[in-house]
């Protein structure tokens, strides 16, 4: 049972993980769709050629959202350690540990801070982590810890003057 919570864990943590990137990687852009807009505005030529412009510079553009992101989020990978160590599967750390990772990642990475670049605002940038660290929570931290089940039987009581096995007689 154990070893197959833990195999499981393998694959849900990572699954969190890429769902939070992707999560930030979409808050950012809906954040600055005006910027996003106007970056494929630019490279039209013609109408004919806005559809060919929307696929290749808005896919290079969300490609290098995504790697910004993944690097600024990698400041919480020791945060979702800790919660799995010690099963903390609270929303609000896992909400918390994404914005402190994104804040961290942003005031760290000195080539995110450029004015052509969708990382430019703190508050995009801690919303992106809160959003973030909310969906890891809804992928994979609400059932943190390999070792403690997630949908435990309620601990038998026993009735009034019963002692449990073991335990010393009472006077």
């Amino acid at each position: 049972m154990i070893i197959g919570r833990f195999l499981l864990r393998f694959i849900l943590v990572p699954l969190g993980a890429g769902c939070a990137i992707l999560a930030a990687v979409l808050f950012v852009t809906a954040a600055n769709w005006n910027r996003f807009a106007s970056l494929v505005a630019a490279e039209q030529g013609s109408d004919q050629e806005f559809f060919v412009a929307l696929v290749f510079v808005g896919g290079w553009v969300m490609f290098i959202a995504a790697i910004s992101a993944a690097a600024m989020m990698m400041p919480a990978a020791p945060g979702a350690l800790i919660a799995e160590a010690f099963a903390i599967r609270s929303w609000i750390f896992h909400v918390a540990n994404g914005a402190l990772s994104a804040f961290i990642g942003f005031n760290t990475m000195v080539d995110m801070q450029r004015p052509a670049n969708f990382y430019s605002e703190p508050v995009i940038v801690v919303g992106a982590g809160i959003v973030a660290g909310f969906v890891y929570w809804l992928v994979a931290g609400w059932s943190a810890g390999f070792w403690k089940p997630v949908f435990a039987p309620p601990p038998q009581s026993l009735p009034p003057g019963q002692a449990l096995p073991g335990a010393p007689p009472q006077a």
